[in-house]
């Protein structure tokens, strides 16, 4: 990652052992990750921090599915957002990147990456 740039990536991830794993793989990566279990939660870090990147699992006990995806596509449209799920299929109609669980960790670094070179 360019040091010059200071990117706040938002992984947002129900499933405790993928969130934890994916922030400290990213966190070595040098990025500045913060986490959320929910969509609420997701929306509180949205309101306290810069957000550049949102990493977010589809479906979520609590605000997650289709409203979760359309909050997103009405006030983050600005920011890149990467949908994960083991849920979703091609066929399903989304307006962000859906990448599919289960997923390589170093393709979620690589996507981030893209985003970062070509702001």
């Amino acid at each position: 990652m360019p040091e010059d740039i200071l990117s706040y990536v938002l992984l947002v991830e129900d499933e405790d052992a993928v969130r934890l794993t994916l922030r400290d793989f990213l966190q070595k990566k040098g990025y500045n990750v913060l986490v959320a279990s929910d969509g609420v939660s997701a929306i509180k870090q949205l309101l306290d921090h810069d957000i550049n990147i949102i990493i977010t699992d589809y479906r979520m006990q609590i605000l997650g599915g289709d409203y979760w995806i359309k909050f997103l596509h009405r006030y983050c449209s600005e920011k890149k957002i990467i949908i994960t799920s083991g849920f979703l299929r091609p066929e399903f109609s989304i307006p962000f990147e859906v990448i599919y669980k289960p997923f390589d960790y170093f393709l979620i670094s690589e996507r981030i990456e893209e985003y970062l070179n070509t702001k």
